[in-house]
């Protein structure tokens, strides 16, 4: 990956759902321009989703998912609909393909898109095989779901530009990546980057939220300069002036905080990623509720990375050392990595997610959807470790948040 190219969590992300043999495959190789998905008349040829980002005009650089259909049978098939139902999660606009008058599970997933608040586009999919060119079906949807289908043909290439000019009516509100940064800096600011050698990336390259927030501070116009924690105190001294933040791994916050000048301001790449890709306020409450944790309280770790451990993994070693040590060593700590994240939390009495930094904010932002709804604090590494620490409220926070609710003494 160069540092010009636009990650996939970053990317606007369409779902593209219906039945088997709906059109799906043949609508996002219409879409793409390109043979991106299997197109056959077996039923069930899309397993696992398949995801194409491209740049999709008007809107800039997007994925395309395309998914099993939601009506797969067996146990197989069973485990096809929990991967749909996944992406779901993680979709920005969803493109709900009807195909037939028996519109039950179409329905369904209507409801279910509605209460995620993830805007919806419903097509009459393949009305070349249609004799009525989708007429009878497009009334019944309409009828049905209150809403107006496009009438779509990926064969024919008819209705396409209209589905694309309702892709961009339908961008959320938010769309607009929030910066990572935010207010923190301005262009001319000297920010310096702490960035140790993370033994989890690959050999010569940096770790993505390195990458981004770097690119970000070269875009803003800003002065970055990037030293390992060994060379911090060599590289402020080297500075005629104070830089106006430094941005630190949170793993070697212990180190940085007391080489800080007083006026510079401390943040690290995963408590910027708490906002750039999740919900600060709630992970703020969360840090808070850490520090009130029982000492035989269950903690769930939730990392996004799916990566064998590694000697000092941060989530697998170096977090549950420090919770054990700060709070109790009879905690309960259960880890899950990638998308394995479950639905029901019961017992847990908080989360702590990694940084995301390879998830799109509407797939964090439904796991805080889901946590908050079943009353489960949340937070993330870095405002978890700057808490266990108990110097979270010396940590900036981007864009005028701050954690002022800190107990003396802790």
């Amino acid at each position: 990956m160069t540092l010009n190219d636009t990650t996939r969590g970053n990317r606007l992300h369409i779902g593209l759902f219906g039945r088997r043999n709906a059109g799906k495959s043949s609508l996002i190789n219409a879409l793409t321009g390109q043979s991106v998905a299997t197109v056959s008349a077996v039923p069930g040829t899309t397993t696992d989703p398949v995801y194409k980002a491209m740049e999709l005009h008007g809107i800039g650089p997007v994925v395309f998912i395309d998914t099993a259909g939601f009506d797969d049978e067996g146990e197989l098939g069973r485990l096809r609909v929990e991967k749909t139902e996944q992406a779901a999660r993680e979709t920005d606009i969803a493109l709900l393909l009807f195909s037939g008058l028996d519109m039950a599970e179409e329905l369904k997933w209507l409801a279910l898109f509605r209460q995620q608040k993830t805007p919806v586009i419903l097509v009459v999919s393949c009305t070349d095989e249609r004799e009525d060119a989708g007429e009878t079906l497009g009334r019944a949807v309409e009828a049905a779901a209150a809403v107006c289908p496009l009438r779509v043909s990926a064969k024919e290439k008819q209705g396409l530009e209209e589905l694309r000019q309702e892709i961009i009516r339908a961008l959320p509100e938010d769309y607009e990546q929030p910066s990572i940064t935010g207010d923190l800096c301005r262009a001319g600011d000297t920010v310096v980057l702490v960035m140790p050698q993370d033994i989890q990336a690959p050999k010569g390259r940096l770790i993505l939220p390195q990458v981004q927030t770097l690119r970000e501070l070269l875009d803003k116009g800003c002065q970055a300069v990037c030293c390992t924690t060994d060379r911090l105190k060599e590289t402020l001294a080297k500075l005629k002036e104070p830089p106006q933040l430094i941005i630190t791994d949170s793993q070697a916050f212990k180190e940085v905080y007391p080489l800080k000048p007083a006026d510079t301001l401390l943040t690290s790449f995963s408590v910027l990623f708490a906002a750039f890709k999740g919900d600060m306020d709630y992970f703020l409450q969360g840090a808070e509720a850490l520090l009130t944790l029982k000492p035989t309280a269950r903690i769930l770790i939730a990392e996004a990375c799916t990566h064998k451990p590694l000697q000092e993994d941060i989530g697998r070693v170096k977090l549950p050392r420090l919770l054990r040590r700060k709070i109790s060593a009879g905690l309960q700590i259960d880890i899950v990595s990638g998308k394995d994240f479950p639905c029901d939390l019961t017992g847990v009495d908080l989360v702590i997610h990694c940084g995301a930094c390879m998830f799109n904010r509407k797939y964090v932002l439904n796991r805080v959807r889901e946590a908050r709804a079943q009353g489960i604090a949340m937070t993330n590494y870095g405002l978890s470790i700057a808490a266990l620490l108990g110097i979270l409220p010396m940590v900036a926070l981007p864009n005028g948040k701050k954690y002022a609710t800190m107990k003396d003494g802790h």
